[in-house]
């Protein structure tokens, strides 16, 4: 690294960043060096987030049976998984899910289905319905994760209420061939794109421990940091059997932090949320992802797995001496 890891945080504060030469050596280093790498994220998130962080909840509004063959999913079409396959959840179903997690402490709440688009028609106008509900009985942003956008579909939840669309690009261009090769990554960085465009949110990020080299996940995270997106949510792999990378164990607790660390330094004013993986990657060291530089994580169930128990989350915050920002 040019600079001593003492010297990177005052540069970012002043409007610097990292080179990608720094940006791997953040991913490399060890003891004393990773201790002020932490201590220099931590910083910098309470520069710009002061002590507060934001918790998010998801739905699994539709599961399994997905046409894309990613290799980490679980509902994917393409593998053998037990997985819950079930159609579009109710209009109530859902609306009900915004007001838990707005009860929870949730900042944003997250419509997620499973296919590679939602298409015009009965399901699209579900999802439309409950986000007007949703805004107009709660405090709660409603968010969607519904695939690949088109304009039309992009302009209809805008104009519905939707504060944010969540898309991520799970990995780098030059490793999504070995993860996904039912549609090209220029389609996933175009919807980021038409999400900007049609006047929302944008949240996006990736899932780490999939093969990648170090040099590949910060290749991911100047592209995130080019795209302008405004919040990044930070997935570990949790190996599911039945996927092709069921038998994966490719992070260790420092790794997960060291990549947070990454982030913040690369993006040191936007929203930075550790997500899906949590619990089995980061082990102990879960309440070290504020220190390391996250403003929030996610509470309750992901998609296909369990998260932890929400009053075990809630002590780790209090523990942490970290407040929750509501809506």
């Amino acid at each position: 690294m040019k600079n001593s890891a003492d010297e990177l945080p005052e540069r970012i504060l002043k409007g610097g960043a990292p080179t990608e030469e720094e940006a791997l050596r953040i991913l490399q280093t060890g003891g004393a060096e990773l201790t002020a790498i932490l201590a220099g994220a931590h910083r910098i998130r309470e520069r710009f987030f002061g002590n507060r962080i934001e918790l998010c909840s998801i739905i699994n509004a539709k599961s399994g049976r997905c046409a894309e063959n990613c290799a980490f999913c679980a509902q994917s079409g393409h593998h053998r998984t037990d997985v819950p396959v079930y159609p579009l959840k109710s209009h109530e179903d859902i609306v009900q899910g915004a007001h838990r997690a707005q009860a929870d402490g949730s900042h944003c709440y997250g419509i997620v289905t499973s296919g590679t688009r939602v298409q015009p028609g009965e399901e699209l106008e579900r999802i439309l319905s409950a986000i007007r509900q949703i805004r107009s009985e709660t405090t709660i942003e409603p968010s969607v994760s519904l695939g690949l956008l088109n304009v039309e579909t992009a302009r209809a939840l805008a104009d519905a209420g939707c504060v944010t669309y969540h898309h991520n690009l799970e990995t780098a261009r030059s490793f999504f061939p070995n993860i996904c090769t039912t549609h090209d990554y220029e389609e996933d960085v175009q919807t980021v794109r038409l999400a900007k465009a049609a006047g929302m949110k944008v949240c996006c990020g990736g899932i780490f421990g999939l093969g990648e080299s170090l040099e590949q996940r910060v290749e991911m995270a100047f592209t995130i940091r080019d795209l302008e997106v405004d919040s990044v949510p930070l997935n570990f792999l949790n190996p599911i059997a039945g996927t092709p990378l069921e038998g994966a164990k490719n992070l260790t607790p420092l790794d997960c932090l060291r990549i947070i660390a990454l982030f913040r330094y690369l993006l040191p004013d936007r929203r930075i949320s550790v997500c899906g993986g949590r619990e089995p990657n980061l082990r102990d060291f879960q309440s070290w992802i504020f220190m390391a530089g996250a403003s929030g994580t996610m509470i309750g169930n992901y998609l296909t797995t369990s998260g932890r128990d929400r009053e075990a989350d809630l002590q780790m915050l209090r523990d942490a001496e970290v407040e929750i920002d509501v809506c």
